[in-house]
């Protein structure tokens, strides 16, 4: 289960991308999260994914 806080859920998802996973597709399907949803979440402070650099800005 990914933190409810979205600054943590940001750091930890970006950490999660750059060391562990090759894309967002790959996170959320190991972590049996809704990609629509956690960039949602991402989205409301700003956040978006950039699949280039593999992590959210």
């Amino acid at each position: 289960m990914l933190p409810k806080d979205p600054i943590i859920l940001l750091s930890l998802v970006n950490t999660k991308l750059r060391d562990e996973y090759a894309d967002l597709d790959e996170l959320c399907t190991a972590l049996d999260e809704d990609r629509q949803e956690l960039e949602k979440r991402l989205a409301g402070i700003g956040y978006y994914y950039d699949r280039k650099n593999n992590c959210f800005k």
